[in-house]
């Protein structure tokens, strides 16, 4: 299939509201309920070190760049 037909069917589908919905149905991503991908990061998506504590749900890089924002310290 050339780039043109993957056009061409964007574009008829498009225009139809109910084939978008049925396609929608079949193929997305299912929730996860348990497991690695279930927590990431509500800032970048990132699912490693990840940071929950107080409610957080962060990685741990976006933490260190908004954790003063926040108001958290830095002891040491």
């Amino acid at each position: 299939m050339g780039a043109s037909d993957w056009k061409k069917l964007y574009n008829q589908v498009n225009k139809k509201p109910a084939k978008i919905a049925r396609i929608l149905k079949h193929n997305k991503p299912k929730e996860r309920k348990f497991g690695l991908a279930k927590s990431k990061c509500v800032r970048c998506g990132r699912i490693g070190a990840h940071i929950s504590s107080y409610g957080l749900n962060l990685c741990r890089q976006c933490f260190r760049e908004i954790a003063v924002e926040i108001g958290f310290k830095k002891y040491s």
